[in-house]
């Protein structure tokens, strides 16, 4: 009988006790040991007679429930059992609410208060109906967005996507007692943040931790938000490594955009937008984080997330309609899907981090993904090779100057010399000179025509 997650040992009885057991009805049931010490020995009590009496009569005054309070004896010791069952609704010890998660006991107020009632009641917060929100607050634009996702999936009978908006909504399930429901705000309307508050995505571009160089807000309806982020990060966030194969142009980011997007949709499906703190994804220049508020389904840890498990979204509402759409597998195989684009492109599986009010997933980028790293590289070996590798001609190492060019067609072979005179504030003639001492040193060379070739990096110098 060892002291483990539904199992307390006391040596004396205290009333403080009565939320343990509070916390014990609202978690999975538990037994209280009275009269055994911290090293689980049996010491006794002395007054088991009135406890007997007491106990049950403070639990139903404290609680309104019953417990089974019995009274046992070893070695002529006697101590007292209380025995909680789980209670299916949700139980309060003096107008408070405790919950047992492992070993320590949790008091509960707030959205988590919120979450644990309706989880009580069967039902979510994405199903709760939003009753001030009408059939004038859903875009349809979005409504049709939708069914042409749909159509393209072939997940959902075509004739309902020619039902009425009005009828198509509760089809979906996004109604509740008449009313729509907040997964149909989220999903449907363009400006949710009038009806929830956090309901956006916010991104941070890190210099250091404590170095936020820029930042930028996604705000709108859940069915466009994911592509508009994907977008924002591609754009403005992380650096492609560019190359060619032959006259196609080639990108890759340090995370592979399957294992991004799915981590993504992740976040944007099973977030506790009761919270009100939006998503956020910190990017740094070898690392990615996304941040989510959210907690692992009952009794899982990281090791069950890791491996093959049941699908048990937050938010199925949500969760169904992405589903139709085609964005996520009801399969609960995200995690899953990650880690294999992670395996196959090469980098590092990414990490979970489980907080008590937030779930993080970290990406980190290997080190030939990184622009700077193989730039250094380059220009390493360049300085290290340059007069054993090219023409008699060749005299001096690869200058400053020339450097900036180099860093520049790294960062895109493509790059012509308008842009490179616009990005590094020189003329057109200067970024002639500096290219062509390039080739003459076998640096870099031409592939294609001036508007629709690139340049090819020696990569000779790199082994």
């Amino acid at each position: 009988m060892p002291e483990n997650q539904n199992i307390e040992w006391k040596s004396k009885w205290r009333d403080d006790y009565l939320e343990w057991i509070c916390g014990f009805a609202n978690a999975q049931g538990g037994t209280i040991y009275i009269g055994i010490d911290d090293n689980g020995h049996v010491i006794g009590l002395t007054n088991t007679k009135r406890l007997l009496e007491d106990i049950p009569n403070k639990v139903r005054n404290a609680m309104g429930i019953v417990v089974d309070v019995d009274l046992l004896s070893e070695d002529e010791n006697e101590y007292i059992r209380i025995t909680i069952p789980p209670y299916p609704v949700a139980v309060s010890c003096k107008g408070v609410y405790y919950y047992r998660s492992g070993s320590t006991l949790q008091t509960l107020s707030g959205p988590e208060l919120e979450r644990f009632i309706l989880r009580k009641r069967g039902t979510t917060w994405d199903n709760m109906p939003l009753t001030a929100f009408t059939i004038d607050d859903i875009d349809s634009t979005l409504v049709e967005r939708f069914k042409k996702l749909a159509i393209k999936k072939g997940r959902i009978d075509k004739s309902i996507l020619d039902e009425p908006t009005d009828v198509l909504m509760e089809k979906l399930h996004l109604t509740n007692g008449g009313y729509y429901t907040n997964a149909a705000m989220l999903l449907f309307c363009n400006n949710p943040d009038k009806w929830q508050l956090g309901a956006y995505t916010k991104i941070g571009f890190f210099e250091t931790d404590a170095d936020l160089l820029y930042q930028d807000e996604i705000h709108g309806s859940l069915i466009e938000q994911i592509d508009q982020i994907m977008e924002v990060l591609h754009l403005k966030y992380m650096k492609a490594k560019i190359t060619y194969d032959g006259m196609q142009r080639i990108e890759r980011y340090f995370v592979p955009d399957e294992a991004l997007r799915e981590a993504l949709l992740n976040a944007l499906c099973h977030k506790q937008y009761e919270s009100g703190i939006p998503i956020q994804i910190s990017v740094y220049e070898d690392r990615l984080y996304i941040a989510n508020c959210g907690r692992l389904p009952e009794n899982w840890t990281i090791e069950n997330l890791m491996t093959k498990h049941a699908s048990k979204p937050h938010n199925p509402g949500i969760a169904n309609v992405y589903y139709l759409a085609g964005f996520i597998e009801n399969w609960g195989r995200g995690v899953e899907k990650i880690c294999s684009a992670c395996k196959s492109y090469g980098t590092p599986l990414p990490e979970y981090t489980v907080n008590p009010g937030d779930i993080m997933i970290k990406f980190t980028a290997s080190e030939d993904m990184l622009i700077s790293t193989y730039l250094k590289r380059v220009t390493e070996k360049v300085t290290e090779k340059v007069t054993e590798k090219v023409t008699e001609k060749v005299t001096e190492k690869v200058t400053e100057k020339e450097q900036e060019i180099l860093s520049l067609l790294i960062e895109d072979p493509a790059y012509t010399y308008s842009v490179l005179s616009d990005k590094l504030g020189i003329s057109r003639k200067t970024v002639s000179l500096r290219i062509q001492s390039l080739k003459s040193k076998g640096i870099i060379k031409r592939i294609g025509s001036d508007t629709k070739g690139y340049w090819d990096i020696n990569n000779d110098l790199l082994k």
